[in-house]
């Protein structure tokens, strides 16, 4: 069978299960068990452990680790540098029966040296800016910065931030309408 994906000589790749026009870049390691979607680009020195699962069309920066528990839907960007804890009480040679899993939605953006805590969910296109500090759920289509992250706003499928938060309709310059139900927003 031919390999329809890209994988730089320098990389440790213990899988095959990777997706047509994937590409894999120098010094990643990748271990076996690990799925990594079609289309995908996991940049120079990432690591991903052997129960992740990635979907398609996902970009993973340089020196990103994604760990057991992990998974990361389709359409997600990890920006470089990026931390995703993975184990809320970690002791030195301490092994839990179960990891604590972290679930990224798809389309969501985690920005440069943001750090997201083990055992939560960042929603859909939600937007979590750079060296913020994720320590709860994240809502689908909201935005949020500092340490520890905060609700900043409301933002689009295309990425655009919504304004008019508090109205019942919210409209994008790209053409999409959503609509806010309690702070809670959704594609109309």
């Amino acid at each position: 069978m031919s390999q329809n994906y890209f994988v730089h000589e320098s990389a440790l790749v213990a899988t095959d299960n990777i997706g047509d026009d994937s590409r894999i870049w120098a010094f990643c390691n990748i271990l076996k068990g690990a799925q990594i979607g079609a289309e995908c680009n996991i940049c120079d020195h990432c690591s991903i452990e052997g129960e992740v699962v990635i979907g398609n069309r996902v970009t993973v920066k340089n020196s990103v680790s994604l760990w057991n528990g992990m998974v990361i839907e389709d359409d997600v960007f990890i920006g470089p540098n990026a931390v995703f804890t993975n184990d809320v009480y970690p002791r030195s040679k301490v092994y839990h029966d179960e990891v604590d899993k972290t679930l990224i939605k798809q389309g969501a953006t985690i920005g440069a040296n943001a750090v997201v805590v083990a055992g939560h969910t960042v929603g859909k296109y939600a937007f979590i800016g750079a060296g913020a500090v994720v320590t709860k759920n994240i809502p689908d289509y909201t935005i949020w910065y500092g340490n520890p992250a905060q609700f900043s706003g409301y933002v689009c499928k295309c990425g655009q931030r919504l304004q008019d938060s508090d109205a019942s309709e919210l409209k994008c310059s790209c053409g999409l309408v959503y609509v806010n139900t309690d702070g809670i927003i959704q594609p109309k």
